[in-house]
């Protein structure tokens, strides 16, 4: 009979422990929310003080390497102090820095308020996502963590619509971003109880852990990149094809429409099915044949807009159901650091993606931003199906 290995995960109560995910999505919603408002408006209040955009991308750039550095101590963080402190801390910098940002005008300074402030903010997703993580019942893990991501994408789409509404002037905005993260303090306090206790060190070392489930860490760079890079250059790929701003922008939300719509139902699916690497390699698939056709389908908004939808469903499923196996594998403290490990992977695909693709529309023009995504699919289908040739079974 097969042995699990250790640190696989063990039966648990199939119940959905309710003040956990509450505690988790609060602290998730206000990554989002923090996200989504802090980005577009220190862009906008660095091009008012008349910073040059290679600064502001500079700038801008801190934040994924802040992620990169801060997920490898998370772990050792929660372990010393315990998950709840180690999340009230981050709120307490991820807020006093966004306040910081306000008070402070040197353009330097910013540097190190960014490095705090996405820091912190590094260390409520990876602790959040363990403790949903943790305390999902195995049969029911797919559908928690689709409501976690959809209450995330909802975030991040909230963050620009409060930017929308409350403006770059004053204080304001940044006393709502900080208030806004502060809040996510009351719910985590209330579920203290209920967190799980990373009571002893991981066994490998970090970069190990990237490794261990890479179906899991290789999908969510994926997500990252394409995310990111999608985000950045469809305004580009879609204004050089002949659709106005306002056009490519409508399409950027359907896409945005598909993250949140989807989430769920693929969550709830991936519950259903025995190996959850064959529903990441069929959303890949569905991926690459959408990015293919692209270029094919751009002379028509509608069409092209219906593409995007199950599009964007299926690379923030690569999220959801990625993040969803990881948990199906591990426990404890190995749960843990890999989620540490999760987060890192996706801070390099966010990094990454949009170098790769802004290269490959500068080298192949307009239809190179459809062949590098296309080639970011295809290279994780490579690493699934060779996955699971070489470890057909799960412990």
């Amino acid at each position: 009979m097969h042995q699990p290995s250790p640190g696989l995960s063990k039966p648990a109560e199939e119940q959905i422990h309710w003040p956990s995910l509450f505690a988790a999505v609060a602290a998730i919603s206000a990554v989002g929310i923090a996200i989504g408002l802090g980005l577009p408006l220190l862009s906008i209040i660095m091009e008012k003080r008349g910073i040059s955009s290679t600064m502001i991308g500079l700038n801008s750039a801190m934040a994924g390497l802040a992620s990169m550095a801060a997920a490898p101590l998370t772990t050792k963080l929660a372990h010393r102090i315990g998950v709840v402190p180690a999340m009230l801390l981050a709120i307490l910098i991820a807020s006093i820095s966004a306040l910081g940002f306000y008070a402070i005008e040197n353009f330097w300074l910013w540097f190190p308020l960014r490095v705090a402030f996405h820091g912190a903010i590094t260390v409520m997703f990876i602790l959040s996502e363990f403790w949903i993580n943790a305390t999902a019942p195995p049969r029911k893990r797919g559908l928690v963590l689709g409501i976690y991501g959809t209450v995330l994408s909802l975030g991040f789409a909230t963050g620009p619509l409060l930017f929308s509404i409350l403006g770059s002037d004053g204080i304001l905005p940044f006393a709502v971003g900080a208030g806004v993260i502060l809040l996510a303090a009351i719910p985590i306090f209330i579920a203290r109880k209920e967190c799980p206790v990373i009571d002893e060190k991981p066994e490998r070392h970090f970069l190990r852990y990237v490794f261990l489930v890479p179906t899991a860490t290789a999908a969510v760079f994926i997500f990252g990149a394409v995310e990111s890079g999608g985000l950045s250059l469809f305004p580009i790929f879609g204004t050089r094809a002949g659709f106005s701003e306002a056009q490519a922008a409508l399409l950027l939300t359907v896409m945005g429409i598909g993250n949140v719509v989807f989430q769920i139902p693929l969550g709830m699916l991936s519950d259903r099915i025995k190996d959850r690497r064959t529903l990441l390699s069929l959303m890949t698939v569905v991926g690459l044949i959408g990015a293919l056709s692209l270029p094919l389908l751009v002379h028509s908004w509608l069409l092209t807009a219906i593409v995007l939808l199950f599009w964007g469903g299926c690379v923030s499923g690569l999220y959801t159901v990625g993040l969803s196996h990881l948990g199906s594998r591990l426990t404890g403290a190995d749960l843990a650091a890999a989620n540490a490990a999760f987060i890192f992977s996706y801070a390099v695909g966010t990094v990454a993606g949009p170098q790769v693709i802004g290269a490959a529309m500068d080298i192949t023009g307009n239809s190179g931003f459809a062949w590098a995504i296309a080639g970011f699919f295809a290279i994780y289908i490579v690493l699934t199906i060779g996955r699971m040739v070489l470890r057909p079974k799960q412990g």
